[in-house]
């Protein structure tokens, strides 16, 4: 969820990853791991990131509600 939920916000917010580590302090390519899931964010990751995309923290983290298939009848 984290990995989808950062690079959406990411991108709603016309951020490249490189400047979204730089304006968070972190490298680029732990951006680019994280969003695809390779390594997992500590609290501290997390806050940095949801500050300068201007969302709360929780907002990365939570789960979203999956499109529901209705089964055929």
């Amino acid at each position: 969820m984290f990995a989808r939920n950062l690079k959406a916000a990411r991108q709603a917010k016309g951020l490249s990853q490189e400047e979204l580590a730089f304006e968070a302090g972190i490298d680029r390519t732990y951006i680019s791991s994280l969003e695809r899931s390779v390594y997992n964010a500590s609290i501290d990751v997390v806050d940095r990131l949801a500050t300068v995309l201007g969302v709360e923290a929780s907002e990365l983290l939570k789960r979203r509600p999956e499109t529901k298939i209705e089964p055929l009848r």
